[in-house]
């Protein structure tokens, strides 16, 4: 009697030609992306009298963390010398309040447009639509004389008031989109069991939310923390963001220019996106898969 033969798919050949041109290419624009970046590292970590020899791509010959140092503590960033600590505390107090309050309104508004849709609702989500196209540009000049009348202008308050509404609209779009995926089912049976609107968006929406909810917060977290053009117009000289003040130490031209300091200086800016970009990459793709960018 014949033994069965192996049963199940063939396996597949790892080293085939297609293999091998998409990975080489993965490969290739991988270094790409990553070469300024290993020279930004490595800069950041020689003295001066090493970089002066001109190779930018040579591992430091004696690590060195002075420049950080520098860069944190001590760089001048204008009129003052205190380094990127104070830009970064005021990056974050603009932070935090702007994206829990504009994430926190979006969510309910995504989940009213979806489910408690009312008169002219809409035309509403039509008109915040528009708004998430207006370019930042054009509405400079008029969100100076009503942050001026509110008596916002040159403070914190007024750069989060204005992150606050301008990330809504997008947000909004979100939010809606992932909610209408929804099975209208649960929302119709906690209506029948007596649930109104607080009850459902707590105990249903939210919990399935997780994911659209990383994606709201790898948004505004990236455009907030990147930002320099409300942060220079907006904020006012004590209250520079982080980006505004290495603005100012890139661009400083008194003195020696110290590209070691420089280097450090962008690697500690650009640090909390690529945190949050590490820690929570997957529950980003999730939340793009889930609905994010249905309707």
């Amino acid at each position: 009697m014949l033994e069965p033969g192996p049963h199940g798919a063939r396996p597949r050949r790892m080293l085939t030609p297609n293999n091998i041109m998409l990975y080489g290419f993965l490969i290739v624009a991988a270094l790409y992306w990553l070469l300024p970046l290993y020279v930004m590292v490595v800069t950041s970590l020689k003295g001066m009298p090493e970089i002066r020899l001109g190779n930018i791509f040579a591992p430091p010959v004696e690590v060195t963390f002075a420049p950080w140092i520098k860069a944190w503590d001590s760089a001048c960033t204008g009129l003052y010398c205190e380094g990127l600590k104070v830009g970064f505390s005021n990056s974050v107090l603009i932070l935090v309040p702007s994206v829990v309050i504009s994430i926190i309104i979006a969510s309910i508004n995504g989940y009213a447009l979806s489910f408690w849709k009312f008169k002219g609702s809409e035309v509403f989500f039509t008109i915040l639509i528009f708004g998430a196209f207006i370019p930042y540009q054009v509405l400079i000049y008029p969100l100076v004389i009503i942050l001026r009348e509110l008596g916002l202008f040159s403070t914190l308050g007024g750069v989060i008031l204005v992150h606050t509404i301008f990330g809504m609209p997008i947000l909004t779009l979100l939010f809606r989109n992932y909610f209408a995926s929804v099975p209208a089912e649960l929302f119709k049976a906690a209506r029948v069991d007596g649930a109104g609107f607080w009850r459902i968006f707590v105990q249903i929406m939210l919990p399935m939310s997780l994911p659209i909810f990383v994606v709201a917060i790898i948004l505004q977290v990236t455009g907030i923390w990147n930002d320099f053009l409300f942060g220079v117009i907006y904020a006012g000289t004590r209250n520079f963001p982080m980006t505004v003040q290495l603005n100012n130490i890139v661009n400083s031209s008194q003195g020696v220019k110290e590209y070691n300091v420089n280097m450090a200086a962008t690697l500690l800016t650009g640090a909390l996106p690529l945190i949050v970009y590490f820690i929570s990459g997957k529950l980003f793709v999730r939340g793009i898969a889930a609905g994010a960018v249905k309707g």
